[in-house]
């Protein structure tokens, strides 16, 4: 699904050069649960912002789905963007004037669906989740755990073909954090494909695989049973 071949990310200024990736190679397919590890100002998420055509290499090639979208240009990797990925962050990134299901629903109006379609998806996905209940309430009024929620099913919203997540549990406590890792490992079982980034070793046992980064290289891979 993912192929990174000799991936170069370089970000300059007038005065710096910062190498944040170099000669990375990293092969992810369909139906994984990769954990990306690593010290802060390793690459982690500036990989995953790759990976997920948020961002485009330096130099190397980056293929998903079999396209080579290393060099796509923005508009390009939008269109192939919506409704292939799912992205889960730290900070949650709900929009605070909408509601629970408003928040959900938004990337099925970026698709264009119809009414009828986005209130069945939207409602299926929170039902789903136990967050039915919550869905008129505002981000302001929901726990961390339940926001993280919210931003998980507005990740699934559109049967994305990967998701991709960046330190989902960061912001949480142990308990709500490994409701968090539970429902990737879910939606692993399932068939989805899963890549998250976090600085968490017990977090990263849980996933069925470990690419550990240093500097912007990886440097150790390992397989594992989840648990």
């Amino acid at each position: 699904m993912l192929h990174a071949r000799n991936l170069v990310k370089v970000y300059r200024t007038e005065d710096v050069e910062t190498v944040a990736l170099s000669n990375v190679n990293i092969d992810i397919e369909k139906g994984e649960f990769v954990a990306v590890m690593g010290p802060s100002g390793c690459g982690k998420t500036t990989l995953l912002n790759i990976l997920g055509l948020l961002d485009t290499p330096t130099s190397g090639e980056v293929f998903f789905m079999g396209y080579d979208v290393g060099k796509y240009k923005e508009r390009k990797r939008i269109q192939l963007r919506r409704g292939n990925i799912g992205f889960v962050f730290q900070n949650f990134n709900l929009i605070d004037e909408l509601t629970v299901f408003e928040n959900v629903e938004l990337p099925l109006i970026y698709l264009k669906y119809g009414r009828r379609e986005r209130q069945k998806r939207v409602e299926a996905v929170l039902e789903r989740l136990t967050l039915a209940h919550r869905c008129r309430h505002y981000p302001v009024q929901l726990s961390g755990g339940q926001q993280q929620f919210v931003a998980i099913a507005r990740a699934l919203v559109t049967n994305p073909n990967l998701i991709l997540a960046d330190e989902p549990t960061g912001n949480l406590d142990s308990a709500n954090g490994d409701d968090v890792m539970g429902l990737l490992g879910e939606l692993n079982e399932e068939g989805m494909t899963v890549v998250t980034v976090t600085h968490s070793p017990s977090d990263a046992d849980k996933t069925n695989r470990i690419i550990q980064l240093f500097d912007g290289h990886v440097i150790t891979e390992s397989i594992r049973g989840r648990l």
